[in-house]
């Protein structure tokens, strides 16, 4: 049975300033940003936007953000309506939004059955996964994935096999969660389904080697699969200074014997950056499944500290045959000063083999202001140009405002949907920028 959310009237979400949209063929020459949600005053959220494209029909957007969020466009992202989801395995950030080649949408969450947080030792008992079939509208109770109580499940993410539609979701298992004692570890586990997120396989244990449970650099994280153009599964997480990384050449059901490292990651995956109460420089990992020459090459994206700790920098590093063997790291921000760059995201466009990252810098700014830019690659990677894409730069909220763990963004045929979290002193709001990009690979 359904939960159909209510849609809050769209004048209430435009409390917060934005600038009148200005069109060439249907979007806007310079970037407009788009304001999708504002929370009036300091609860939590909304952060940690997710945000994606329908393939089926583009003007469809929906974007998720913490804590319970859903935000739907039917223009292509110029305007927004936003609900609740609800569900009976509960609801509790870290969302997650997908779509498959039938038009379906796939919001991914953290559970919390009890929904009294970490009052319940229910909390982070599964992954849950709910579908819509209406383009965002209407979702179903949803699935739970990896339920292993008293283990609890954190930080997971999505990739969609384009050819047979199967689900592939990766995560991370805390025997539990904050936990110091030594005998408490962490997993990067594996899960499909092959019934549209109805059920799904046991979890799978993908990382050889086991981490901490204190949700730091020595705990595995980060995990986010990509499906290769052949439906290979491809796999990257961070831990311990490296990104490893672990493949499936037959649709999940084996895997590597010993996990790969495809780069050090000097500093770790968390990233102390003055004003932020947490970030971190995770890897995210994208397909070219375009007709470019690049097609199937595997990018892995990332930020790390290597040229010093206050002056974190995003880099991509490529394989072109299946994850064997990688490229030296590329720095993708082309600024040349010390500053920090931090919560990059990737989207490599399906169409056309462009790569698009958006991030968080400060390499204009003398303080601790940020500005969003997006940096994009037709060169499968080699090289990168960037540019500022937020309208104004804004401030960082301090260690008292939970700010979220990651930005996201979308591309599909020269469209590009960053989605990025902004801070003002009468509390957070989520925005994206109508992006156009007429770009083709070199």
């Amino acid at each position: 049975m359904k939960n159909i959310w209510l849609l809050l009237p769209l004048l209430l979400l435009l409390s917060c300033k934005s600038k009148s949209l200005l069109t060439v063929n249907g979007f806007d020459k310079k970037n407009t940003n788009v304001l999708i949600y504002k929370n009036e005053g300091f609860g939590i959220g909304p952060c940690e936007p997710s945000i994606f494209i329908n393939p089926t029909n583009p003007k469809n957007i929906v974007a998720g953000t913490v804590l319970n969020f859903a935000h739907v466009s039917m223009d292509g992202g110029a305007t927004w309506e936003t609900g609740t989801m609800k569900s009976s395995h509960g609801v509790y950030g870290d969302p997650v939004i997908s779509a498959d080649q039938k038009g379906n949408f796939y919001y991914l969450h953290l559970g919390d059955p009890d929904g009294t947080n970490w009052a319940s030792s229910r909390i982070l008992e599964s992954i849950v996964i709910q579908k819509s079939t209406d383009g965002g509208m209407t979702w179903n109770d949803g699935a739970a994935i990896g339920t292993n109580p008293p283990k609890q499940q954190d930080k997971e993410w999505i990739a969609i096999n384009p050819e047979n539609g199967e689900l592939y979701v990766t995560w991370t298992q805390f025997d539990k969660y904050g936990s110091k004692e030594k005998e408490d570890k962490s997993l990067i586990l594996f899960s499909k389904s092959s019934d549209e997120g109805a059920t799904w396989t046991k979890g799978y244990r993908l990382s050889q080697y086991a981490g901490n449970c204190i949700d730091d650099d020595d705990t595995v994280e980060g995990a986010v699969p990509a499906v290769g153009t052949n439906g290979e599964i491809y796999v990257a997480w961070a831990y311990d200074e490296k990104i490893y990384f672990d493949r499936s050449m037959d649709g999940g059901n084996t895997w590597m014997e010993e996990d790969g490292v495809i780069v050090d990651q000097p500093g770790g995956w968390t990233m102390d950056i003055p004003g932020i109460g947490r970030t971190n420089g995770m890897p995210v990992t994208g397909v070219d499944h375009s007709n470019s020459k690049y097609r199937g090459t595997i990018y892995v994206n990332w930020a790390d500290t290597r040229n010093g700790i206050n002056n974190s920098d995003i880099f991509v590093a490529s394989s072109n045959d299946q994850g064997k063997t990688w490229s030296n790291p590329v720095k993708v921000n082309t600024d040349t000063t010390s500053s920090h760059q931090f919560f990059p995201w990737m989207s490599v466009d399906a169409k056309t083999g462009v790569i698009y990252v958006v991030y968080y810098d400060r390499s204009m700014q003398t303080d601790r202001d940020n500005d969003v830019v997006l940096a994009y690659s037709t060169d499968g990677g080699k090289t990168f140009k960037s540019e500022i894409i937020s309208e104004s730069s804004f401030p960082s909220p301090g260690q008292s405002v939970f700010f979220g763990d990651y930005n996201n963004i979308s591309a599909y045929d020269g469209m590009v949907r960053p989605i990025w979290t902004r801070y003002e002193k009468d509390g957070l709001s989520v925005w994206t920028a109508l992006i156009k990009k007429g770009l083709a690979v070199e």
